[in-house]
């Protein structure tokens, strides 16, 4: 079981309440954002330009340079391949920061650690979604088994021809894209 996400980035508006409910969920100060929302374009050539949203949560990569750089153990991967900051053990050295190709990594000032999207592995604990994939009204998110051949995100990633970001990196992210 390895947990993984779809976002479809032809469904994403930018409006930025998977931000909000991530900051809500997780009680984040009010600049700390765990799922940036970017706006990518124009691209294209003219008169044919476009652009789109990116929503930027961690990508929870199976080759993780975060995890194998922290050197107090801070930073780990659990067996379902969700990546996490124990609080206990994170000094704040923001090494892990340096290290993440996404630059979803944050400094909590008030706490001293480093923060990150956590895919609100308590919630999938409780068979419950994370809470952005919750609130996306367009419903432009998907959670669900990367393991497994038959799950919708797998399917789904196979019909629509989704990638990962920066797939050139080797980390082998488990947030995938529907690029528009």
């Amino acid at each position: 079981m390895r947990w993984g996400m779809l976002i479809d980035l032809k469904k994403c508006i930018g409006c930025h309440a998977c931000t909000v409910a991530c900051q809500q969920e997780h009680n984040l100060p009010f600049g700390e954002r765990w799922n940036r929302v970017l706006r990518v374009g124009p691209v294209g050539e003219y008169p044919n330009l476009t652009s789109y949203f990116l929503p930027v949560p961690c990508m929870h990569c199976e080759d993780a340079p975060c995890v194998d750089g922290c050197p107090t153990g801070a930073s780990r991967k659990r067996a379902d391949g969700i990546v996490v900051v124990d609080e206990l053990k994170c000094v704040g050295c923001k090494f892990c920061m340096v290290a993440c190709p996404y630059g979803v990594r944050h400094y909590n000032e008030e706490k001293g650690i480093v923060e990150k999207c956590i895919m609100c592995f308590d919630r999938l604990d409780e068979g419950k979604a994370p809470r952005c994939v919750e609130t996306c009204q367009l419903k432009a998110r998907y959670i669900g088994d990367l393991d497994d051949p038959n799950s919708e995100i797998v399917q789904l990633i196979r019909k629509k021809s989704a990638r990962p970001l920066h797939e050139e990196l080797g980390t082998r992210p488990a947030v995938y894209y529907i690029f528009p």
